[in-house]
């Protein structure tokens, strides 16, 4: 693995972050009621993960993989590579996202889970880069906003590599 990028949100800045979006997801939704939580894979892993601890109330929880990126590059298209098994019909589904840069991945994700008609669909990223918005889509929970930089760990990678590191770091050459 190429040498370690510079920091741009810590692991613990992160792990804070990560358990006030838990608390604030806890209150939004009726204690009656469960929540489906769809992480969109590979990315958003680490981020489900450590959300999924930090929410007290019942949940479910499927994926969805899908992709619009060839290296660094949005392709245009989005490619749904594997659907959710979970009935979501009637159920509030909140989308996990590992970053929402174009818009287009969750604009597209959106369109395609109304089609399975939930109750309520909402948006958690876990980062946040609207210089980049091509598509207005809703961000409902956040964890960071972001410059426009290539950034990489805790589950965001270039070609695989720096996925597991605990921060997000930038990687200046790309």
């Amino acid at each position: 693995m190429p040498s370690p990028p510079p920091i741009l949100i810590s692991s613990r800045d992160i792990q804070d972050r990560v358990s006030e979006l838990g608390r604030m997801i806890n209150t939004a939704y009726p204690p009656n009621r469960s929540l489906v939580l769809i992480g969109v894979l590979r990315g958003a892993v680490y981020f489900l993960a450590d959300l999924s601890r930090s929410i007290t109330r019942s949940i479910e929880i499927d994926f969805i993989s899908v992709s619009s990126y060839a290296g660094t590059q949005s392709t245009g298209k989005i490619t749904l590579h594997q659907d959710i098994a979970i009935d979501i019909e009637n159920k509030d589904i909140l989308i996990v996202e590992d970053i929402v840069d174009t818009g287009r991945t969750l604009n597209a994700l959106i369109q395609h889970f109304v089609q399975k008609k939930p109750r309520s669909i909402k948006t958690c990223t876990f980062l946040d880069k609207p210089s980049r918005r091509e598509v207005s889509v809703p961000t409902h929970y956040s964890g960071f906003r972001i410059p426009d930089h290539f950034v990489v760990g805790y589950g965001l990678d270039y070609e695989q590599a720096y996925r597991n590191l605990p921060y997000v770091g930038t990687l200046p050459s790309i």
